[in-house]
């Protein structure tokens, strides 16, 4: 996943979808809305599965910058340590 792409759908995960929700939890309660828990818990599971997804692609994305030369440190240092030999 590009880091546009990653950008993106992190916003609709930590911005839309709970603004979405509260939004129709607000407004069915007020104009008694249809299916109020339905919608919420749909867009709120959905909401869950995304940043589900968005976690395993950053600790993918953060595995691959650490790397196997590193031994587990952050890129940083690792160069550091290797400056400093």
């Amino acid at each position: 996943m590009n880091n546009k792409l990653y950008d993106i759908l992190k916003y609709i995960a930590q911005i839309v979808l709970p603004a979405l929700g509260t939004l129709y939890f607000a407004l069915a309660s007020i104009w008694n809305l249809p299916y109020g828990e339905e919608i919420i818990g749909t867009i709120t599971a959905i909401d869950v599965f995304l940043g589900a997804l968005l976690q395993i692609s950053s600790n993918q994305y953060n595995k691959q910058i650490e790397g196997p030369l590193t031994d587990g440190e952050p890129l940083e240092e690792a160069e550091e340590e290797q400056e400093e030999e």
